[in-house]
């Protein structure tokens, strides 16, 4: 059955109202068509229900080594031959993994809409996994995690207070995987995660931008239609215990300056029409970050000097438990315990004193602007779109969205500060810098670009 939302997107001033159309096939593919005419272009994208969250102990990065063997060859395309295709119709193309999910995405002119689904059916459908290429692209991934991780040392501190901070949930577990588990993965590795989770009952097609919804559906149904649902395996609650006390990690990696990162567990939003504390705390995180108006980079890095950076991050849209952020790093001659102590003031200055009016209102239009701005983008559209419905939310809510933070007052501001940001949900990592000696240069892997 079919559903079918006008949703008055006002993307920017002089933009279009769109609808959007929301359809199940009969194999349980789900197929989300955003309308929007302001250019002959589209992007389509197929958004698969597994990500790193879903993987075993002992196979961390499947996921995401998947990702790169779907570009590797079906029994009717040739290896490389997909990215060729796209290519000659004048398209590009490209894939992602996350925690919770692993999409794959084509921008192309709007009538060479067939040709993408048609190339991402037979992939979801007939990908052939050789020992042969896979052992070349494992050691593409390894390479890139050295290059993405080992080599950065904020990556490394992230990574390791991540498996800190989390004591149950996969989410401690890095989407690129653990080093070991890379060296000891095989090709059955990702035969088995592609039979376990790539099956159309557990993918999301989301297309955006000027086409039609009748004849996006028509093409979807040729293409995807025939492919048969299986049994999906079943997922067991995965619920992180709560955190008994501050924890405290110093991480030792070849680094220039010292760098600090807190993380507090924190909720993501669930019900988007009765949650309020996810959408505080988004308002939260521009007050204290975001533009040099913002109170960490005003008092740490302006006025105090203590720090050559602060910032805050958060993210209301996850299928698992949600973390909010504070990193910096010291200025030359300050130390990471000087610059933890600055934080925390400016901390437990919101939670005694709160945020005045004026200070709302300008958060709020800052954080709405770049909420409104990224939906002008058909592949932000279509990205959201695509994080919502896989995070288990409904197209109501990405919709909803902007008048709910609108809503947001100045007292749910300072509670949600005051509430959520305590020691007993703090995990703290320092790095330490070691000494930057130069390093054996290692041999180059194809497919992987080497920083200069």
């Amino acid at each position: 059955m079919r559903k079918l939302w006008a949703i008055g997107l006002a993307l920017l001033a002089g933009s279009a109202q769109a609808a959007l159309t929301d359809v199940m096939l009969d194999n349980g593919m789900r197929v989300i068509v955003h309308e929007d005419h302001r250019a002959p272009v589209m992007v389509s994208q197929v958004w698969y229900r597994a990500g790193s969250m879903d993987e075993f102990n002992g196979t961390s990065g499947v996921a995401h080594v998947l990702e790169h063997m779907m570009f590797k060859g079906t029994e009717t395309v040739p290896p490389g031959e997909f990215s060729k295709r796209i290519a000659a119709a004048g398209g590009r193309e490209n894939a992602f993994t996350s925690r919770d999910y692993t999409a794959y995405f084509q921008q192309m002119q709007k009538d060479r809409l067939a040709l993408s689904m048609q190339l991402e059916a037979d992939r979801m459908a007939k990908l052939v996994i050789s020992d042969e290429l896979f052992a070349k692209e494992v050691q593409v991934v390894m390479e890139e995690r050295r290059l993405r991780t080992d080599d950065q040392p904020q990556s490394v501190v992230y990574e390791r207070l991540m498996a800190t901070a989390l004591q149950v949930h996969p989410y401690r577990r890095p989407i690129i995987g653990w080093m070991d588990d890379l060296q000891s993965m095989t090709a059955q590795d990702a035969r088995d995660w592609y039979a376990r989770w790539y099956a159309p009952n557990n993918a999301t097609l989301v297309v955006a931008g000027d086409v039609k919804a009748d004849e996006v559906i028509a093409l979807a149904k040729r293409h995807f239609g025939a492919l048969p649902a299986r049994a999906l395996p079943e997922r067991k609650p995965q619920a992180e215990p709560s955190q008994l006390g501050e924890k405290r990690i110093v991480v030792k990696a070849p680094a220039q300056l010292p760098y600090l990162l807190m993380v507090w567990h924190a909720p993501t939003l669930k019900d988007w029409a009765q949650d309020t504390t996810p959408y505080a705390l988004q308002i939260l995180a521009g007050v204290l970050s975001g533009n040099d108006s913002a109170r960490l980079q005003k008092s740490l890095v302006k006025t105090q000097q203590i720090a050559v950076d602060a910032s805050a991050g958060y993210d209301a849209v996850a299928r698992g438990p949600g973390m909010f952020m504070v990193d910096a790093t010291p200025a030359p001659g300050k130390s990471v315990a000087a610059l933890e102590k600055a934080v925390r003031g400016e901390l437990e200055r919101l939670r005694r004193e709160g945020i005045s009016e004026a200070e709302l209102a300008r958060v709020k239009a800052q954080v709405i602007a770049a909420d409104v701005y990224q939906r002008d983008s058909l592949f932000y559209q279509a990205m959201q779109l695509g994080e919502y419905v896989t995070a288990g939310l409904p197209p109501e809510a990405l919709a909803g969205r902007v008048d709910k933070l609108r809503a947001v007052t100045a007292k749910e501001v300072q509670a949600v500060a005051q509430q959520w940001l305590q020691d007993e949900r703090l995990s703290v990592a320092e790095l330490d810098p070691q000494s930057l000696d130069a390093q054996p240069a290692r041999a180059k892997v194809p497919g992987v670009r080497h920083a200069n």
